[in-house]
């Protein structure tokens, strides 16, 4: 690439270099390979993920690391051999690396692959200007805006728990959590037809549940929470509950909310054992799922809905910044009172 008659082989990088310190650096622009395609970057999406991974709380970490995952950009070259993708298409990244042949992966389970590496999280992601990638892993969405695209991925890790479920037509679900994740959640078991309610400890984020996700109601979990939802619920509780906070208290406080016969998804990812009254667990016979990541199937249910406008993504992003303003705006979005639901990084 030239630009004013110079060859470009640099590009800026930000990079995780230990806990609690992000650095903006300058490393080689990299080449497509056989089978691969290089991505010029436009929209990062900033998630729980990297907010643990910032703090040093996020599990199969390693540092220094290039975060970001949840991102869109625009094709700028092909490696030999790539087919079904062109020089200037817009693509999503889908940032799971399967291996393909693992027990879990024979199952139609790529999400949970034995030897899975997560781009951002298990190796370098996309928080620079170029970003090569294995061909398989970008979805071409010319159709998307570039936010749209930049929000399948966390929109997919929703979908992907609903479906686990097993959530029907008219069962209630509980989602705690009133992020990124769980406001997924919460869309997609409203597509299924289950009545809906939302917990946080906010009410800020609460009444965004209801504006954006279309809840059908909130209880704020700091206020008599199985009070109020037994009192919503007739004494039933709920058919399924979601845990989408990564909190150790509340995921192991999830099994009060749900009924005889029930499900608990832990959606959300803690760095910590979780323990439970083992009678409590047992008189309900429950059902325990632990959900992680999404598969292709989730991905396409994300961008089906995103294309009909059942979910529409650029309403839950709050905050923006350029790509060279990262460093010094990241640590302000990290309280909970700055109010953030989904910040994403700009790269024109």
């Amino acid at each position: 690439m030239h630009v004013a008659g110079k060859v470009i082989s640099a590009m800026k990088t930000i990079v995780c270099q230990e806990p609690n310190r992000l650095i903006q650096t300058e490393t080689t622009k990299p080449v497509p390979g056989a089978g691969e395609v290089l991505l010029r970057v436009a929209r990062v999406g900033i998630c729980g993920t990297d907010m643990h991974a910032y703090r040093g709380n996020q599990p199969f970490f390693v540092y220094p690391r290039i975060l970001g995952h949840e991102l869109s950009g625009i094709v700028e070259a092909l490696g030999a051999g790539v087919d079904g993708i062109e020089v200037g298409d817009q693509a999503a990244l889908i940032p799971y690396v399967a291996c393909g042949e693992c027990a879990a992966c024979r199952k139609g389970k790529s999400n949970c692959c034995t030897s899975i590496s997560v781009l951002g999280v298990h190796a370098d992601g996309g928080m620079r200007e170029w970003f090569v990638v294995p061909a398989k892993q970008l979805l071409v969405v010319n159709d998307l805006s570039l936010d749209q695209a930049a929000a399948l991925e966390p929109l997919a890790i929703g979908a992907h728990a609903v479906r686990r479920s097993g959530l029907q037509q008219g069962d209630t679900a509980v989602v705690i959590g009133g992020g990124p994740i769980g406001l997924g959640v919460m869309a997609f078991a409203k597509s299924r037809g289950a009545r809906v309610i939302a917990m946080d400890i906010q009410d800020e984020k609460l009444a965004f549940c209801s504006s954006w996700a279309g809840v059908d109601e909130t209880i704020n979990a700091l206020n008599a929470p199985l009070e109020k939802l037994e009192s919503l619920t007739n004494g039933d509780l709920a058919d399924v509950v979601f845990d989408a906070t990564g909190s150790v208290r509340s995921m192991e406080g999830a099994f009060q909310y749900a009924s005889h016969g029930g499900s608990v998804v832990y959606v959300g990812l803690v760095k910590a054992d979780i323990s439970f009254h083992d009678p409590d667990f047992h008189k309900k016979e429950l059902t325990l799922l632990g959900s992680r990541n999404a598969t292709m199937e989730d991905f396409a249910a994300v961008v089906d809905a995103v294309r009909s406008g059942a979910v529409e993504p650029t309403g839950y992003i709050t905050h923006r910044c350029r790509f060279d303003e990262l460093v010094d705006r990241f640590e302000s979005w990290l309280p909970p009172e700055a109010g953030v639901v989904k910040a994403m990084v700009q790269f024109e």
